[in-house]
């Protein structure tokens, strides 16, 4: 059997990237899967590659309008939540001294304030039992220069994994955070970075990391798929690192 067999899952930002890779995976492992993004095309083509167990909602994470849909649609499509999977985010890099309020805001906004009230108004479905997981990213405990404000927005998400495993452990609900290292995905690209400067982020990170070598979507997704399934049953409040050693050293 399966891993993921009858099992109902959510992945914000599921159509392209991570988020992609990961439904493809939750998919192949069973779930039904209800996906989220803003690109409505790319919802389409994503449905059409996962298949008749999976769906779409397009739906912007710092909308709490858009979030209350999502519970809807979830609660008549799925009828309930067994994992979800907080993956949507946002980011740039840039020295403080050209940071503005709107790309600080927009930071927060999608990747903390989207990422927590993700989790609030989806809680009503959540099954005792259910996991969720929270896209914190291997930046949370680094310092990089130019990336203050997307590492920050990080650090705030690996910290809700801890509270929330903490007030939502009565209820059965298991909440981790998945943090992956430097993937060549449509996000990483779009960090506003000219291309020289984020290859040599590149280049900075695949040096520091024990492996040596940028990851793959569907390598992050592999560690979704085990916090979403009861092979990780006694595994709460932790991160996962998929980052081939970059945090740890």
């Amino acid at each position: 059997m399966t891993r993921l067999e009858g099992k109902c899952a959510i992945v914000t930002g599921g159509s392209s990237g991570i988020g992609l890779a990961t439904a493809r995976e939750f998919v192949n492992e069973g779930a039904r899967v209800l996906i989220t993004g803003r690109n409505e095309e790319r919802l389409v083509d994503a449905v059409a590659e996962l298949g008749p167990q999976a769906s779409a909602q397009r739906a912007d994470v710092s909308s709490l309008a858009d979030l209350e849909g999502l519970a809807e649609t979830a609660k008549d499509r799925l009828g309930r939540v067994d994992v979800l999977f907080a993956n949507a985010g946002s980011g740039y890099f840039a020295p403080i001294d050209a940071i503005e309020e709107r790309g600080y805001d927009q930071q927060f906004d999608v990747n903390v304030k989207g990422v927590f009230f993700t989790v609030q108004k989806l809680l009503p479905l959540l099954s005792y039992g259910a996991s969720v997981i929270l896209n914190a990213s291997a930046v949370h405990e680094k310092g990089v220069a130019a990336g203050s404000v997307y590492f920050a927005t990080k650090a705030a998400v690996r910290s809700f994994a801890r509270s929330l495993a903490a007030e939502l452990a009565p209820r059965g609900i298991r909440v981790n955070a998945l943090s992956p290292g430097i993937v060549r995905t449509h996000f990483a690209s779009a960090l506003d970075m000219p291309e020289e400067d984020f290859e040599g982020f590149i280049e900075m990170v695949k040096a520091s990391a024990p492996l040596g070598r940028e990851g793959e979507a569907r390598e992050v997704a592999r560690g979704a798929v085990f916090l979403a399934s009861d092979d990780s049953s006694y595994v709460t409040a932790t991160d996962l690192l998929v980052d081939g050693g970059f945090m740890s050293v």
